[in-house]
């Protein structure tokens, strides 16, 4: 059987950046962020379906705004504390993962994970939404072009899978992929 060697292809990384020295907690990202993926968009504002967060460190006094990344569906064993500037952040303050430790990310109705889609829609924005709405500068958005080898990360299929099972049901999931093997 012939090995496939991945392709090198070249990717846009869209990233949107914070400095934590500038965030000032008003929370009009997040507001934003629901606004923007409302059903219909736009027809309210409910921050508990943002896929941006501040979180207020008042230990610190320091405002933290993470946005929504992958799932993991276990808890992480990690509880490393960082010093940054003089001040302790725990490790969970930086993650942005959708996880069963806490409820952050979290779709309130349904429970599943959120994930940041930088706001993709047709036409594009130019930004995504929490950079353009916030005002002190604490966010902002920078894309760069990457190398990377084709891949399909087997969790990230999992994932789909069962939602699609979870939501259509095993047996019409398993007739569609059936029915797409025998196109192929």
């Amino acid at each position: 059987m012939p090995t496939v060697k991945p392709k090198k292809k070249t990717r846009i990384v869209k990233e949107i950046n914070v400095d934590l020295d500038k965030c000032i907690g008003c929370r009009a990202c997040e507001v934003a962020c629901s606004a923007f993926h409302a059903i219909p968009q736009y027809s309210s504002t409910n921050p508990a379906r943002s896929r941006i967060r501040v979180i207020f460190d008042a230990s610190n006094d320091v405002y933290l705004p993470i946005r929504a990344g992958d799932y993991t569906p276990a808890e992480c064993t990690g509880r490393h504390t960082y010093t940054i500037n003089g001040k302790e952040y725990k490790e969970c303050s930086f993650c942005g993962v959708s996880c069963p430790a806490r409820d952050y990310f979290k779709e309130p109705d349904s429970g599943l994970p959120l994930k940041c889609d930088m706001c993709e829609s047709d036409p594009p924005l130019a930004e995504p939404l929490c950079v353009q709405v916030c005002t002190c500068d604490a966010l902002t958005y920078s894309e760069r072009e990457e190398e990377v080898e084709e891949e399909v990360k087997r969790e990230e299929i999992e994932i789909g899978l069962e939602s699609m099972a979870n939501k259509h049901g095993w047996q019409t999931l398993m007739d569609t992929v059936a029915r797409m093997a025998k196109k192929s």
